[in-house]
């Protein structure tokens, strides 16, 4: 499911997801701190109508919601498992279940990687180097939750 966005609110909301302030962001693209603040504030309401729908799409108890890190932890109700729906900006909307998996024998595994990785670097979290997407999952949602 595709983020209904403004591609400069999204920019905003990444920048601001990395760190930075919204003075910062202002000045860097020479506006008021007044339109970056009412933008952040029309993305939080985007980002958490998002992770709302896929999580009731998929079935997905909602536990815990922060819509400006773009990330909701929950729990599927059919898998009876955790689950993670997480915007990330070259992935788009995703969703993730806690499981145990043999990663080494899945077509999948490359794309799980990358999406690990990547989402891992958007958020500038460091993770321990590992092959195991399961234990790479693991570790990063872990320390996700650390930081929300």
């Amino acid at each position: 499911m595709p983020l209904p966005l403004n591609d400069r609110q999204f920019a905003f909301w990444k920048l601001r997801r990395g760190g930075l302030v919204n003075i910062q962001i202002a000045d860097r693209f020479r506006i008021s701190r007044q339109a970056v603040s009412k933008a952040l504030l029309a993305m939080d309401r985007k980002v958490e109508e998002t992770l709302l729908e896929m999580a009731q799409a998929n079935q997905i108890e909602v536990e815990r919601l922060n819509a400006e890190k773009g990330v909701l932890f929950g729990r599927s109700v059919p898998f009876n498992a955790a689950a993670i729906v997480f915007v990330s900006a070259d992935h788009g909307v995703q969703v993730w279940y806690e499981h145990e998996g043999d990663c080494g024998t899945c077509p999948r595994y490359a794309r799980c990687i990358e999406l690990l990785w990547g989402y891992a670097d958007e958020l500038g979290i460091t993770l321990e180097k590992t092959d195991d997407p399961t234990r790479l999952a693991d570790e990063l949602f872990a320390k996700l939750r650390e930081m929300i």
